[in-house]
Formats: structure tokens, sequence, C-alpha cells
């Protein structure tokens, strides 16, 4: 993990991140990536849309791809879903994983906020897009920054 990012999730944080995305896209043909993002300046949802296309997440076969974008400085966060995932849950579900990252954030826990909403979005992806025997990891599975 870059300094940058220790005061927000130590090292044995980030494996914890790291094993819950693992977890969840054994399950799914979907891509769960999270991106963190020092410095930010401007609107948090504009810079998560171009983060989430410069990292290819536009790019997964099925279009099913969530990315959790997080400016560390301002503890804000967007999350989106490609149109694949999103045509299946519809904006209820964003709000819900906002709100588990929310509520965690509040209290500090931003390792434990993420992880949960790597999990419900990981059980989503899991209902709508099942493993299949062909499926390949399309995107990276680390933490990607800025």
């Amino acid at each position: 993990m870059k300094k940058e990012f220790l005061w927000f999730i130590s090292n044995e944080e980030e494996k914890r991140i790291l094993e819950a995305i693992a977890r969840a896209e054994k399950n799914t043909s979907g891509e769960i990536r999270v991106h963190l993002h020092a410095n930010g300046k401007g609107d948090v949802m504009a810079r998560a849309k171009e983060t989430f296309f410069k990292i290819g997440m536009d790019r997964t076969k099925l279009r099913n791809g969530v990315l959790i974008y997080i400016d560390t400085d301002r503890r804000k966060f967007a999350v989106l879903g490609d149109e694949g995932i999103h045509r299946k849950v519809g904006d209820e579900f964003w709000q819900k994983t906002a709100e588990i990252l929310s509520n965690n954030f509040r209290k500090k826990a931003y390792a434990q906020g993420i992880i949960e909403a790597i999990d419900y979005i990981g059980r989503a992806l899991k209902r709508h897009f099942p493993y299949q025997q062909d499926d390949v990891n399309e995107l990276p599975d680390d933490i990607s920054t800025d």
C-alpha cells in the first residue's frame, strides 16, 4: 500500500479487502475493484466515472464491473456499476451499498465498510452473474490508487 493511504487502511486491512474481493469474485463472472484517491478535488462522482473508464471497468464481457471509489482525504466515496449489473439491481441496491459504507465510515471503520460493501455486491453479482466454467478474471484484483 502506498504510504499516503496507510492512515486510512493498514497493510493487514488491505489484505482482508483483497481476500473479500477474491471471495466475492470466486462465485461470479462479475468484477469488483476498489480505488483509493488522495488529495481529491471536485465532484467525487465525476472523478469516480473517470477512474471507472481509466481502469477498464467498462470492458468486461457482461458489463458487470463494480467500482468502489474512495477519496480518502475527504472521506467521500462513490460506487459505480456498469450497465449490465445496474439493469439487474437498480438504484435501491446502490443506495444500500452506500449506506453500508457510510455507516462504517462514520465509525472510522473504513476497511470494515469496504469489506461489507464488497460482500454485499458479491452476493448480487453471484445471483445475477453466477460463475460459469469458462469464466476468466478480466480485471486485476488489487486496490488501485492515484
